[in-house]
């Protein structure tokens, strides 16, 4: 008996399922059941603003960067720990330039007037 009543929930639920179906495609009587159009689903408008790092990203961008939550997404710690990955990166990369530019800008304060041989330096109007 329990079986019959099971089948019978089951029997009920697609009927009002199709009649729902039937019904929000404007169709009435034996027509048949509407397809997709195009094959699927569309793409949702955006209405969140994009999630974006400046062009000249500093490690203090990447830790500012918030996801927005949603049902099915990313796994949150997956995210930070790229995210952690590429602010170190971008640290390191940013010292390593730092101490270049304070490498060439060393080797390039001393470049003046050379001394001549008796150790003043040279006057450019002799001549």
């Amino acid at each position: 008996m329990s079986f019959f009543l099971v089948f019978l929930a089951i029997v009920l639920i697609g009927v009002v399922f199709w009649i729902g179906l039937g019904l929000r495609s404007g169709k009435t009587g034996d027509g048949l059941l509407p397809g997709l159009p195009g094959g699927g689903f569309e793409q949702p408008p955006a209405n969140l603003p994009p999630v974006l790092l400046p062009a000249q990203a500093a490690p203090e961008d990447v830790d500012r960067v918030r996801f927005s939550l949603g049902l099915r997404g990313y796994r949150m710690d997956q995210v930070d720990q790229v995210l952690d990955e590429l602010r170190d990166q971008l640290a390191s990369k940013q010292q390593e330039i730092d101490g270049l530019r304070a490498a060439l800008a060393a080797m390039e304060a001393p470049l003046g007037p050379e001394p001549d041989k008796k150790g003043t330096a040279p006057e450019e109007d002799r001549l």
